[in-house]
Order: structure tokens, then sequence, then C-alpha cells
């Protein structure tokens, strides 16, 4: 069957996404499917497709006929471990290459405003002085970037065709040319302690959450920056907002936050040493990623089994 013939109901659920624009994208590549928004569902024995994005406990109860589940985003910790899951029913999560380049353009330019010393400027510039600083060679910075998946090694290849001098680390081995690639918790202090920038694009999961904790923030040589656009409970924040204030951390990019939004009184605001934005280095955009939306609809619809499956366990 062709997807412009697939029918059924999919339910849409998500506080950040436009239904909207996400109705009309689907609809042009599976014209007939019922598209629903979560609100709108009266029965859920009637869904069998589910397109969510941080879906509130109890989302899927009754949904008997559920087929497929696909998360509206890369990371799927909010998928991981609930009880409401329908045993067997396939996770996907979204890998739109405009996805991957979004998040490097993020990576790349919050790495290069640090290497080229951007925020002595912007202070410098607040105060009316003109406070030369000569730029210092590429290679000589290092930035680590934790975590090698397909955002992460996207991230880390673009770096590099900038000429830094780019270590990558992971929790399983993996080769990336031109990158110092290594793997295991018994390497991780090592790798911090060699960077002036760290990138966190790690997923959550049991093994990651509260990774960078206050010991291993320590291990970074003192005035190294933090760019963190995977999760806020990889880090105790805590910490990080300490150490960003003793100047231990010279500086961070936050992307994301144990709490979101984060708190009009939390003192990551005021610091001047932190760039703050609002989760969204890397958001799936509708017309493209509704292509392989519908794909995988298709071929779970024809029974085969659909593509980029997640596996619960591990949390990615």
């Amino acid at each position: 069957m062709r997807a412009s013939e697939i029918s059924g109901t999919l339910v849409f659920h998500s506080e950040f996404d436009d239904y909207a624009t996400w109705r009309d994208a689907l609809h042009a590549q599976l014209p007939r499917l019922d598209i629903r928004h979560a609100s709108e569902i009266g029965d859920p024995a009637e869904v069998r497709y589910a397109l969510a994005w941080k879906p509130p406990a109890g989302f899927f109860d009754r949904m008997v006929n559920l087929r497929l589940i696909i998360n509206l985003g890369a990371g799927v910790d909010s998928l991981v471990g609930r009880q409401d899951l329908p045993a067997g029913i396939p996770i996907t999560r979204i890998t739109d290459p405009n996805m991957a380049r979004m998040m490097a353009g993020y990576v790349l330019f919050a790495t290069l405003r640090y290497a080229r010393d951007i925020p002595s400027f912007e202070q410098a510039q607040k105060k009316g002085v003109w406070a030369y600083r000569h730029p210092r060679s590429p290679e000589d910075i290092r930035v680590a970037v934790l975590g090698l998946g397909e955002l992460g090694a996207y991230a880390a290849q673009e770096l590099r065709r900038q000429g830094l001098t780019v270590l990558g680390w992971s929790r399983s081995p993996r080769r990336i040319e031109g990158i110092q690639c290594r793997s295991g918790m018994d390497t991780l202090d090592t790798v911090l302690s060699q960077a002036d920038i760290v990138v966190l694009m790690l997923p959550l999961t049991p093994q990651t959450r509260g990774l960078m904790s206050r010991a291993r923030l320590q291990r970074l040589p003192r005035g190294a920056a933090l760019i963190n656009v995977a999760r806020g409970a990889l880090v105790d924040q805590a910490a990080m907002t300490e150490l960003l204030g003793s100047g231990h951390l010279g500086g961070a990019t936050l992307d994301v936050f144990e709490r979101e939004p984060l708190p009009a009184d939390d003192p990551l605001w005021r610091m001047e040493n932190v760039l703050i934005t609002p989760h969204l280095a890397s958001v799936a955009i509708p017309s493209s990623a509704a292509k392989q939306i519908a794909e995988n609809i298709a071929r779970v619809d024809q029974g085969q089994a659909p593509l980029n499956v997640i596996d619960p366990a591990r949390g990615y």
C-alpha cells in the first residue's frame, strides 16, 4: 500500500510544537490519515499512531490498538521507563538531516564564540572600551565533545573543519576521522582535564544522569567553557552555578536545564558569563521530518520494522 492510501488515526501531543503546522505537513504525505490533537481523542482505542513530545503520565493508557510511537525529536528520555507504554510497540525518533545541521550550527556558533573570545568583547562594549585581544590559533583550542551519536559526530566534524583540536568521548568506542576519540568511564576525567571547551551531546540515561558532577566539573582547567545542548540533568546545576561564580568555569552556553522553563529567580539568568537559550538548539522541521514519519508509518502498515527504533532499556 502506498503512503497516500494509508488510513487510521494518529494522535499528536506537544506543548511546544504547533499542531496545525505538523498536521498540514503530515497530511501532505498521508492525505487519508486521520490526524487529531490529543484533546480531540474521545476513545483511545481509535489511535494507531502517536506523534508526541513529553506526553503526560498515563497518555498511552487504553491505546490498545497502538502500533507505533514517534518521538517528536531526537531525545527520547521522556519515553523511557514509563508505566503506560504498551508492550512491544516500537518507539522511533526523528533523525531529520536538518536537525543535525541545525544542532551543528548552534554548537559551532557557541564554540567559536568562546574560541574567538567574543564574551570579553561583549563586556568591553558595554563599558565603551576598545579591548584588543589577539586571536588564538584554532589548533591550540581543545574542544571535547561528549556524545558521538549522529548529532554529536556531525558537530564534532564541523568543529574539526574549523581547525580546532577536537576530542571526542562516548561510552562505547567510536572512530571518526580527524577526531581524537576516547571511550569508557575510565577515560572521561582525562578528556575533561584536557578541554578548553566542553560540549555535552549525550543522551540522558540512568548512566549519564548527573555525569557532570561537581568533581568532574572541577576536572576542567580553570576558565574552561561549558556548552550543554543535551539535557540539563546531565549536570549538577547547583555546582555548575557555583563554579561559574567562582571563575573556575569561565563561561557557559546553556540550552537545557534541570527545570524547563528555567525559573525566573534562578541565578543563572543574572550571570554575565552565561548565555541562555530556551531549548532550541535543534528542533524537528515539519516539512522535512514528515517524510520520515510517513515512511515509518507505511513500513508498520505493511508489517515491516520501522527505521530509527530506540532501545528503551538503553534510553537511545
